[in-house]
């Protein structure tokens, strides 16, 4: 199609004087014979072509009868042919119209030709999005050239890059992008075109990973020539932002590329104010660098990394030969200074890198073993203190680190063999090493020699010996210079640890105590300890095993394993009292099986008790641990046959027996409660408060409070029966028994008053019961007072049975054979 084809088929049919009606038919029957044309002939290529014939026809129809063509054409009905193939016919047809024009302009928009095109694309009924998209697309095409013709030059196989050209191509289609940004605002958006406007590499050729590297390496070959200008400027600056969103990179990506530009720049500028002697020259270097950050917009914290980098390599090539030399600090000083590097950051590099080098010199020394560390091995180490000039603490640090690393490999051995003998020869070894490489190898550190530490040695008595000489020419025990306090028990295990050292110098300083817990040390120290104590043992046939004579040296390296291992004398201390507390106890048990301590047992403790060593107050807890668990199972015992006393527990009590910890407080407390019971019925109406609220229930280890409720309780239950049994003893004509119970009720209103007056039915009885009670009581006494208000008589009532009983008018007849016969 052309584009005009409707307008010359309206003319047409105007001149021809034919209605609508009479032309949509026209159209129909042509239709039906391009289907018919298309149905018969069995070529695929033919058949397509007839297709696009139909779809021409039924887009040149809809433009020919407008909106009417919805009524005169009806293809769906006639042909099969759905609405939206219709749409795709009209779609395709305009498309393909606009794009011939689109092509025509070759990318260069104009005012004029928007406008145009836009009066083009309503006649041609394609929508504004599609529009749109095919203006982009066409404007994207020129920007990609502009990207093409930039990229044939960097990919050219010259030697020399002309990378003006570069920045030309793209300055023309950052100016490119700039004119459709200027047309999209001169004339309002219903005048232009659809989708005029500035473009990126989006749904483009570009639009890819691959490419996406294209895009990146044009990119940084701009910011490059930027920066070589003395200043990047704001519009340098807006540019690379335009580049940026043309080619659709991120954020990260453009920072990445603008910083792996702007650092190599950086570098080859700062090579040229450092060689040029401008920096050397410049009072203050710092601002000179910082002009420098400036000019290229550069990050100063970057900045200050790139002059730790270059710091490191120049430090790397001093150390070419493993060594610094006089020149080599001096250098070293002046690019310091040079570069504004600030000392922390000096005193890392030479850490890392110096540190490096000696690492690998410490762990061949610690490797060649006890015998491989040589007088060449520990000039080598000497050596490389002296030449690395690292600092005697840093120097320290490292070869801390890797003896520590050793000492937990033997620890690690020690823990992995199979019986307890074996591991402690491996902690043996670690001692042996510590003594004869380690303290080696830290005074090499130091510069120390051996021959005036020998001589001094020598001199003064010093080193491994048990003991200094004082003024007097006694021998004075170390145990201060230890660290051991004076009052701290030193036992017998432990004193095998001050004798002469065998082999080498015991060091202090390395120990793994930031590497292992407490509780593992401590299972280290005792295994050892235990070693010691038993000696080593050799197998012998037929499976056995024979224990050889014990190595007193070995407790020499026990005391030196507690200073590998990290442990405070206190720690140590206690570990040696646990073993001589529990071989104490094995005795001790066997010889007081029966709980009893006699006075020649004390004395048979006694003697073991010095023998290990062990200090009186440890070994009278053990004592009394054992008596104490003898003695719980025999109260145990009685408390189940119920034959425990009060007076039993008071007795343990005075013997220092702990009551509370002994006996239950629910055995206690029954206890208690059987003894009041006991007080309630005495018959006396007694009731000794301090001896049953206080006494007693400190003998028994009872709480006031929790004794005082007991015999509260106790009184009230009782006080509600003891009427109940009066009664019942009256009816029996028991007087004796009868005037005890109201005796008991006394004691129990003693323990706790009653608030009311006791209650019963046959008012004679309780009559009877108060005239009993003041036969033996006198009638002014504070109990017959008392029991005339628990009895709940009135005064007039008492009198009366008073004047009775004291005229022997009241008699109470025992007899049971005769009735009961109450005068009054």
């Amino acid at each position: 199609l052309r584009g005009d084809e409707s307008d010359l088929i309206i003319r047409f049919k105007a001149s021809m004087g034919l209605e609508d009606e009479d032309a949509a038919a026209a159209h129909i029957e042509v239709g039906r014979r391009i289907f018919r044309q298309r149905l018969e002939t069995g070529d695929k290529e033919a058949a397509f072509e007839e297709r696009q014939s139909f779809q021409k026809l039924v887009y040149v129809s809809n433009l020919v009868f407008g909106d009417k063509s919805k009524f005169l054409l009806p293809w769906k009905r006639i042909f099969k042919v759905s609405d939206a193939q219709v749409d795709i016919a009209v779609r395709n047809n305009s498309q393909s119209l606009l794009q011939a024009q689109l092509d025509a302009t070759k990318g260069e928009f104009t005012v004029d030709n928007l406008k145009e095109l836009r009066a083009l694309q309503k006649k041609y009924k394609l929508s504004d999005d599609l529009a749109a998209d095919m203006v982009r697309a066409e404007a994207r095409k020129r920007v990609e050239e502009y990207i093409n013709q930039a990229l044939d030059v960097l990919k050219a196989r010259t030697r020399i890059k002309d990378t003006t050209k570069v920045v030309d191509d793209l300055d023309a289609m950052r100016a490119y992008n700039a004119h459709l940004a200027a047309l999209a605002k001169s004339a309002s958006a219903d005048d232009l075109l659809p989708g005029i406007g500035p473009v990126s590499v989006f749904g483009g050729e570009y639009d890819t990973d691959r490419q996406m590297d294209d895009l990146k390496l044009l990119y940084k070959t701009y910011l490059s020539e930027a920066l070589n200008a003395p200043r990047l400027s704001t519009a340098q600056t807006e540019a690379l932002a335009e580049l940026r969103n043309t080619f659709g990179m991120g954020k990260r990506e453009a920072e990445e590329a603008s910083d792996e530009v702007t650092r190599k720049v950086y570098r080859r500028k700062l090579a040229n104010l450092v060689t040029g002697g401008e920096l050397d020259r410049a009072a203050s270097k710092a601002e000179v660098l910082q002009e420098l950050c400036d000019s290229l917009k550069f990050d100063p914290e970057k900045a200050a990394q790139i002059h730790e980098e270059i710091y490191r390599q120049k430090l790397q090539q001093c150390l070419a030969d493993k060594s610094l030399s006089d020149n080599d600090v001096a250098a070293l000083n002046r690019l310091r200074v040079l570069l504004c590097v600030p000392k922390s950051a000096v005193d890392q590099a030479h850490g890392d890198i110096c540190g490096g080098i000696f690492t690998k010199v410490v762990d061949d020394a610690i490797g060649a073993g006890i015998d491989g560390y040589d007088g060449d091995m520990r000039d080598a180490v000497r050596a490389a203190v002296k030449g690395l000039r690292l600092p005697l603490q840093s120097a320290l640090d490292i070869a801390t680190k890797a003896v520590r690393a050793v000492f937990l490999t033997y620890i690690k051995r020690a823990r992995g063999t199979m019986s307890r003998a074996e591991g402690a020869r491996e902690l043996k070894k670690m001692v042996i090493f510590s003594n004869l490489t380690v303290s080696q190898l830290l005074d090499d550190i130091r510069g120390k020699t051996d021959e005036p530490a020998a001589a001094a040695s020598a001199a003064t008595g010093e080193g491994s010996g048990p003991a200094v000489k004082a003024e007097d020419g006694k021998p004075e025990e170390k145990e201060a210079e230890e660290g051991y306090d004076d009052e701290m028990p030193l036992l017998q295990s432990m004193r095998k640890t001050k004798g002469q050292q065998k082999e080498g110098k015991a060091q202090k300083e390395v120990s793994v105590k930031d590497d292992l817990e407490l509780r593992e040390r401590l299972d280290l120290y005792k295994s050892f300890l235990l070693f010691c104590l038993q000696g080593d043992t050799t197998g012998m046939p037929m499976g056995t095993s024979l224990t050889v004579q014990r190595d007193t040296s070995d407790f020499i390296r026990l005391s030196q394993l507690g200073d590998i291992l990290g442990l405070a004398p206190a720690e140590v201390s206690s570990v040696h009292q646990g073993l001589a507390e529990q071989a104490f106890k094995v005795q001790a048990q066997t010889l007081l099986a029966d709980g009893q301590l006699t006075k020649a047992r004390a004395e048979q403790l006694k003697i073991m008790q010095r023998e290990l060593g062990l200090p009186d107050a440890a070994a009278q807890k053990v004592v009394q641990s054992i008596t104490s668990t003898k003695m719980a199972g025999a109260i145990d015992a009685a408390i189940k046959a119920g034959r425990l006393s009060v007076d039993e527990v008071k007795q343990l009590k005075e013997s220092g027996v702990d009551i509370g910890s002994m006996v239950a407080e629910k055995v206690r407390l029954q206890m208690f409660s059987k003894l009041v019971q006991k007080e309630f019925e005495k018959g006396t109406g007694d009731f000794d408060e301090k001896e049953l609220l206080e006494k007693l229930p400190g003998d028994l280890g009872l709480e006031e409070d929790v004794a005082r409720k007991t015999v509260k309780e106790i009184a009230r239950e009782r006080l509600k029966g003891a009427l109940v049994l009066a009664v019942s003893n009256l009816r029996q004509k028991k007087p004796d028994q009868v005037v005890a119970v109201l005796n008991n009720m006394l004691a129990c209103d003693k323990a706790d008053a009653a608030t009311e007056s006791l209650t019963w039915a046959v008012k004679e009885e309780l009559l009877d019961l108060y005239s009993l009670f003041l036969s033996k009581h006198d009638a002014e006494s504070s109990a017959a007072g008392r029991m005339r208000e628990l009895l709940g008589i009135d005064d007039a009532t008492a009198a009366s049975l008073s004047e009775i009983v004291s005229k022997g008018g009241f008699n109470l007849d025992v007899d049971n054979s005769v009735e009961e016969n109450f005068v009054f």
